[in-house]
C-alpha cells in the first residue's frame, strides 16, 4: 500500500429543499469544479472518478461530470443508500493508496423529492426486508407494512432508546436544537432558523416516539473530494497537510440480527467501522476534536455517541444535557448542522461531511470553527447496510 491519501481539494454547493435546486447534473458538476479549483488542478489530471447517488438512472455520474470535461477518464457509479458518497470516497482512496492512480475524484449528488424515503421498486425484493423483519421479531410486533421503512425502524429506535436507556424526549429535542444552532453559522445549510423544545415536542408523534423534527428532511445538493498521493501533491503544488489516517467499513454480520434490535439500525455497523478506523489510525475516541456523524434522526445521533466510544451506553442522555456534544464540551458534533439541519441529499452526504471536516482542519470554517482542531472523524451509514468511519488529521 502507498502512503496515506492526501485530501487535495473539497467543494460543495449550498443544499436546498426539493424543488428549489439546480438539476442533479448541474449541482454535481459545480461541486466537482469547486473541489478541483480548491486543489488547484484541472479535470485532465484526474485519472478515475467515482459518482455516488441513489435516485438517478445508471450513468448519472457521467452526465454530471461531462459538464466538467470529456477526457475519457473512467467514471464509476456508486449506489450504497445513504452511504453512497462515503463509498465513492473510499473507492477513490483505495485506488490512490494502492497505486492504481495518482489522483482520483469522488463526487456525490442527489435531487430528491419531498416526503419520507420509501421503496422505489416495490415489485422487487426489498433490500431492507431482512432488517424490517428482524426488528419486528425482536420487538415482538407485526411490521406495519403501511409505514415507510425508515419510519418503522427509527420509530422503534426512539422507543428503545427511551425505554431501555432512559433517553428522554427532551434529550432528543435538545439534539435537534443543537443542530439548528450550529447550522445558523453555515451558509451551505438548509435549515438555519432556531428551534425550541416546545416546537419540537408539539403534537402527537408520527409513530412510537418518533416526531417530525427528530428527523432530517429530503434535500438536494452535491459535494466532491479530490484525493491524491503525496508525490502527486508535491509535483503539482497541492497543499498536502490534510491526510486520511484511518478508515473502517463494513456491511452487516449475521449476529447483528439476533440480539439487541438497535444493532440492526446502524449501532453495530458503527461500532465495527469505528473499531477498524481507530485501530488503523492509532487513535481513540478521546483524540477526536470534531465529528460529522450520521444524524439522520436525533435518536441515531445519540446512539452513535456510545457506538463511537464517546460515552457509555448509560451516559448517552447525560452526554447531551452536559453539552459534551458542542463547543466547549468533549467534542464538537456536526458543526455543519449535520443531516438534521444542513440537509441530507443521500449521495452527497458523506462527501459533504468530509468537506466540512477538511475546512475545520484547515481552520477555514469561519464562525463555526472548532478551536485547534487537528483530528476529525466522519461517520456515515446506509441501511441495507453499509457503514463507514474515516479519520483525518492535519499534519
Amino acid at each position: 500500500m502507498n502512503k496515506r491519501a492526501v485530501i487535495a481539494g473539497v467543494g460543495m454547493v449550498p443544499f436546498a429543499k426539493p424543488g428549489h435546486s439546480d438539476p442533479y447534473d448541474v449541482m454535481g458538476s459545480r461541486a466537482a469544479r469547486a473541489a478541483l479549483d480548491d486543489a488547484g488542478i484541472g479535470y485532465g489530471r484526474v485519472q478515475q472518478a467515482y459518482a455516488g447517488y441513489v435516485y438517478g438512472d445508471s450513468c448519472s455520474g457521467q452526465t454530471a461530470l461531462y459538464h466538467v470535461g470529456m477526457t475519457g477518464v473512467p467514471v464509476i457509479n456508486v449506489n450504497n443508500n445513504c452511504a453512497s458518497g462515503s463509498t465513492a470516497f473510499a473507492l477513490a482512496v483505495q485506488a490512490v493508496e494502492h497505486g492504481v492512480v495518482d489522483c482520483a475524484l469522488a463526487v456525490g449528488f442527489e435531487e430528491m423529492a419531498p416526503g419520507s424515503i420509501d421503496v422505489v421498486f416495490p415489485q422487487k425484493s426489498n433490500p431492507m426486508g431482512r432488517h424490517l423483519k428482524a426488528v419486528a421479531e425482536l420487538v415482538s410486533v407485526e411490521n406495519e407494512s403501511n409505514l415507510p421503512p425508515a419510519v418503522f425502524m427509527f420509530g422503534w429506535q426512539v422507543e428503545l432508546l427511551r425505554t431501555h436507556y432512559g433517553v428522554s424526549e427532551k434529550a432528543l429535542a435538545r439534539v435537534a436544537i443543537k443542530a439548528r444552532r450550529h447550522a445558523a453559522q453555515n451558509p451551505y445549510a438548509v435549515f438555519r432558523d432556531p428551534l425550541t423544545e416546545e416546537q419540537i415536542l408539539a403534537g402527537e408523534p408520527i409513530y412510537r416516539g418518533l416526531r417530525k423534527l427528530f428527523a432530517c428532511a429530503p434535500t438536494c445538493g452535491a459535494a466532491a473530494v479530490v484525493v491524491c498521493t503525496e508525490a502527486f501533491a508535491r509535483q503539482h503544488g497541492i497543499r498536502d497537510n490534510i491526510r486520511l489516517v484511518g478508515k473502517g467499513a463494513c456491511s452487516d454480520r449475521a449476529e447483528f440480527f439476533t440480539g439487541d434490535p438497535l444493532d440492526v439500525m446502524f449501532r453495530a455497523l458503527t461500532r465495527e467501522s469505528a473499531h477498524q478506523a481507530y485501530e488503523d489510525a492509532g487513535v481513540g475516541p478521546d483524540d477526536i476534536d470534531v465529528i460529522e456523524l450520521h444524524d439522520c434522526f436525533t435518536s441515531n445521533e445519540v446512539i452513535t455517541y456510545s457506538a463511537l466510544g464517546l460515552c457509555k451506553d448509560e451516559d448517552m442522555e447525560r452526554f447531551v444535557f452536559d453539552d459534551e456534544n458542542t463547543y466547549g464540551g468533549k467534542v464538537v458534533v456536526c458543526p455543519s448542522g449535520g443531516l438534521l439541519a444542513k440537509g441530507h441529499p443521500l449521495g452527497a452526504t458523506g462527501l459533504a461531511q468530509i468537506t466540512e471536516l477538511v475546512w475545520q482542519l484547515r481552520g477555514s470554517a469561519g464562525q463555526r470553527q472548532v478551536k485547534d482542531a487537528r483530528t476529525a472523524l466522519q461517520h456515515n451509514g446506509g441501511l441495507g447496510s453499509a457503514g463507514y468511519v474515516h479519520i483525518f488529521q492535519r499534519q
